[in-house]
This record gives C-alpha cells, sequence and structure tokens, in this order.
C-alpha cells in the first residue's frame, strides 16, 4: 500500500517526544513507587483487561460495519474488526490521534472494500463522530454519581467544567461545519488545488487532480455523510456498539486499578477514560505520553489513590489499549494489505 505516514524520521521522533514525556512524568510520580505498585499486579486480572481491550476493538469494529452497510458496504464481522484494529494502529502511531489517522484509516478501507476514498472517509468520520455521544454521556454519567455521593474539589470541579465544555464545543463546530459545507468546500478547494500543484512541480512523477476532480470528490464526502446521517436505525444501532466499546473501556481502567489491589467506584472510570482520551489530539502518536499523564491527574484526585499507583494504573491500561491495538492493528494491516494485493493480481 502507497501510504505516506509522513517521513519515517518524524513518526520517530515523536515516539521519542512521547517517551521523554513518559520518563518525565514517572520521574516527578516516582519510578520506584511506580515499578512497586506493578510489582503487585495480579497477572489473572491484566489478563482479563486485555481481553477486555480486544472486546472494545470488536465493539468498535461492529460499529464500522454498520456504517459501512448505510454506504451499500458489506463486510464481514471478522474484516471489521481487522479494519478497525488497523485504524486504531493508524490513530496510535501517528501525531493528533484520530485526526492524524484518518487519512490512513480511510484509505485502508477503501482499499479493503473496493469502495471510493471519499466514501471511507466519510464512514471513518461518521465513526469518530458517532464515538464522541457516547463518550461524553459515560463521562456525565459519572460526574453525576460523584456530584450526589462524594465532596468535590477544586481539580473535580476543573475537570466537569473541561467536559461541558467539550461536550457543547465540539457538537457546536460540528454543526456549523455542516450547516457551512459549501463554504468549507470552497475553502477545502481554495487550498488544495494549489497546494498539489505546488506538490506536482516539486514530484514531476506526481498528477496532482484539478479543480473539478477536487470539487467531485468533496462532493462524493457530503453525499456519503449525507447517506449515513440519513439512516437513523443503523446510526442507533452504531452508537450502541460504540457505547458498548467505551463500557469496555472504563472496565479496563477500573480493572486495571483493581489488579493493583485498589477496586475503586465504576463510575470513577467512566469519568476517567474519556475525559484521558482528549490528551490523544496532542502532537505525539496516539498521545504516547499525554494520556498516562491525564490519566494520573485524574485519577489521584478522583479515587484517592497515590500517584504512583495511579502511574502503574494508567501503564496496564495503555498497555492493553495502546500497545496490544498497536501490535494487533500492524498484523491486521498487513493481512488486508497481502489480501489486497492478492486481488489485484488476480484481477
Amino acid at each position: 500500500m502507497d501510504v505516506d505516514f509522513g517521513d519515517a524520521r518524524s513518526i520517530l521522533v515523536g515516539f521519542g517526544a512521547g517517551v521523554v514525556v513518559l520518563l518525565a512524568l514517572y520521574a516527578v510520580v516516582g519510578l520506584e513507587e511506580v515499578l512497586s505498585a506493578l510489582s503487585r499486579a495480579d497477572p489473572a486480572i491484566f489478563a482479563a483487561v486485555c481481553v477486555v481491550s480486544v472486546g472494545w476493538l470488536f465493539a468498535w469494529g461492529l460499529a464500522l460495519r454498520t456504517v459501512l452497510a448505510v454506504v451499500a458496504v458489506k463486510v464481514s464481522v471478522w474484516r471489521a474488526f481487522l479494519l478497525l484494529s488497523g485504524a486504531t494502529f493508524a490513530n496510535n502511531v501517528t501525531p493528533f490521534g484520530q485526526a492524524g489517522g484518518e487519512p490512513f484509516s480511510a484509505l485502508l478501507v477503501s482499499r479493503s472494500t473496493g469502495t471510493e476514498y471519499e466514501n471511507g472517509l466519510a464512514v471513518v468520520a461518521s465513526v469518530d463522530t458517532l464515538n464522541f455521544v457516547p463518550s461524553i454521556s459515560f463521562a456525565l454519567l459519572g460526574v453525576g454519581y460523584y456530584a450526589t455521593r462524594f465532596t468535590v474539589g477544586d481539580r473535580m470541579e476543573l475537570a466537569a467544567a473541561a467536559l461541558l465544555g467539550l461536550a457543547l464545543a465540539v457538537p457546536t463546530v460540528a454543526y456549523l461545519g455542516w450547516r457551512n459545507r459549501h463554504r468549507v468546500s470552497d475553502l477545502v478547494v481554495r487550498v488544495a488545488v494549489p497546494a498539489g500543484r505546488l506538490v506536482g512541480r516539486v514530484v514531476p512523477a506526481l498528477d496532482p487532480p484539478g479543480e473539478s476532480q477536487v470539487r467531485e470528490r468533496i462532493g462524493g464526502f457530503f453525499a456519503a455523510l449525507e447517506r449515513v446521517a440519513g439512516d437513523h436505525h443503523q446510526l442507533a444501532l452504531a452508537m450502541s456498539f460504540s457505547a458498548l466499546g467505551w463500557l469496555l473501556l472504563s472496565v479496563s481502567l477500573w480493572l486495571s486499578l483493581g489488579a493493583l489491589g485498589y477496586w475503586v467506584p465504576f463510575a470513577a472510570a467512566l469519568f476517567i477514560v474519556p475525559l484521558g482520551s482528549v490528551a490523544s489530539v496532542t502532537p505525539l502518536p496516539g498521545g504516547l505520553g499525554g494520556v498516562e499523564a491525564a490519566l494520573v491527574l485524574l485519577i489521584v484526585p478522583i479515587t484517592g489513590v497515590d500517584a504512583g499507583t495511579a502511574a502503574a494504573a494508567a501503564v496496564l491500561h495503555r498497555g492493553a489499549t495502546y500497545v496490544l491495538p498497536i501490535l494487533l492493528g500492524g498484523s491486521a494491516t498487513a493481512m488486508l494489505e497481502a489480501d489486497n494485493v492478492h486481488k489485484s493480481a488476480s484481477d
């Protein structure tokens, strides 16, 4: 697959920066305390954390499969799992999380299903948008539980305010973008066409698309989005799978703390996981370092565990939901591309 993740050196620099952030975090928390907490981790419970993580990928894979069906693309449950794993792999190795991984994910979906690239991009964007709704809903549920059962501290109030701001800002931006999609289309054309010509001059072998081609692609993208948005039944089904995925992610963090001997209220995980995932939009591969730091900053005041235990729980949780998906997703991408090459050779 002719995919450009950006310069390989940039990716290595990104991972290097993430490792530096992690080392700085553990230096502040205390590496000995983190290692001591990890040494007490229950292997059986951590194995359950890994199983739950795979379940999360399957749940979101079903959401992807449901949205693909709306644009008349039918895939098996197994292939949907491979596609979602590949998309997660892209998100975890590119900067800015899903924003950085979406172009690759759309290309993978397009090549593996035979649909147009703009359809693949619309499907991936739709799934990412659907995933936002249950994450905020679960987080608000967790906030409500804590507000009625416990004394809310300053950090909790700040986190709750950030959550409410996010819950208002993202739908507002999405709504305004959709209402003004023709202006957005014109803006993309004004930027993309000259940029393509510039690249074409630098790379003579590359034939940049003309203005009409760019407009046609953008029109296809918005048309696919309209098809997805118009099927309310399938959207509800996809959102249910998305909600199941977020629930399993919260179970992962809850079990990670339980593996260290701290069985905190499950509502805490419902609140912490969505907020912590916001840090994945940092310019680090999959939010490496940033998400771990956010988790520690949230776990300590919300659950009352010490920083060393919180950092150790973040290691277990991210091991299952970051490192494991990279391994699975890399393998899934290789399998899908091998199948694509085989089909191309057969044709």
